[in-house]
């Protein structure tokens, strides 16, 4: 699938539906022309029939739709009609997107012919292992330092691996099926890798609480955006919406995130959706 000429790449994650204030925004997001084509960086939200409602309604107004999965999506809530768990609660929303006509990690690459192309939309599904800790630590440790802080992410409750024995395990099999299909990608054409969780560690660094840092991703990706020709770099997870750059190359957080982080940081007002291209474009 390639885009066409014109239109704007933009992308937005983190949205969150179950929030009315948010389902608010979401309706009201709209392309200017039917060219334009939109990223959903993870965590649309944790009900199923919630994350299918929001997708089907993006696809329906923007040319294409790139889902990539957030740790929310993962979740198996009490409230959820649809039990499954860990890879086959996935592989269910993969389903639900190809249905919808929304690509996800598990289809061919598409490639962006508009401005700042032709590159190749890469949208990953990678989770965490628990490495960004703490040098010198072991992941026990740094558990242990979460738990004493009070500051443990809902993932280990509700975000579970089957049939893998551990998110991390989880994470590690992901890395070597997700290597294998980038090698397989046109090398002539630069990337935006797509990924809810931030590629390096750096982004982390800026948390108000550093123990969340170990559900924030994997230093196996740390030279992704080098490896793989990124022309930008697009997550979300951390709700800390900014413009990066490292090694030359473009991040774009682009959270939505929680009406009261909104109101706190006085986003109100602010454009949800984020322009990968033309806004920096050749």
């Amino acid at each position: 699938m390639s885009g066409k000429a014109g239109g704007r790449l933009l992308a937005i994650s983190d949205i969150h539906v179950a929030y009315p204030e948010n389902r608010e925004i979401v309706e009201k997001l709209r392309p200017r022309s039917d060219a334009d084509w939109l990223i959903v960086a993870g965590d649309v939200g944790e009900v199923a029939a919630d994350i299918e409602w929001a997708l089907d309604l993006l696809k329906e107004r923007f040319a294409t739709v790139v889902w990539a999965p957030g740790n929310h999506e993962l979740w198996t809530p009490k409230d959820d009609p649809v039990r499954l768990r860990g890879e086959a609660r996935y592989r269910y929303l993969v389903e639900v997107c190809r249905r919808l006509g929304v690509l996800t990690p598990e289809d061919p690459y598409p490639v962006w012919r508009g401005p700042g192309g032709p590159v190749t939309i890469v949208p990953l599904f990678l989770l965490y292992d628990y490495t960004f800790r703490p040098p010198g630590t072991t992941k026990e440790e740094a558990l242990a330092w979460a738990h004493d802080a009070g500051v443990v992410c809902t993932d280990e409750f509700l975000l579970h691996p089957d049939p893998y024995p551990s998110r991390d395990a989880w994470c590690r099999a992901r890395v070597r099926e997700t290597v294998v299909r980038l090698a397989e990608r046109d090398p002539s054409l630069p990337t935006v890798l797509v990924n809810h969780f931030p590629l390096t560690r750096e982004p982390t660094q800026i948390l108000r609480y550093p123990q969340f840092a170990q559900w924030c991703g994997t230093v196996e990706t740390a030279d992704w955006h080098l490896k793989y020709n990124a022309a930008a770099v697009v997550y979300g997870h951390l709700h800390i919406p900014r413009t990066t750059w490292y090694d030359g190359v473009r991040f774009e957080e682009v959270s939505l995130g929680y009406p009261r982080e909104r109101r706190m940081y006085d986003r109100e007002g602010r454009e949800p959706l984020r322009e990968v291209f033309p806004e920096d474009a050749p």
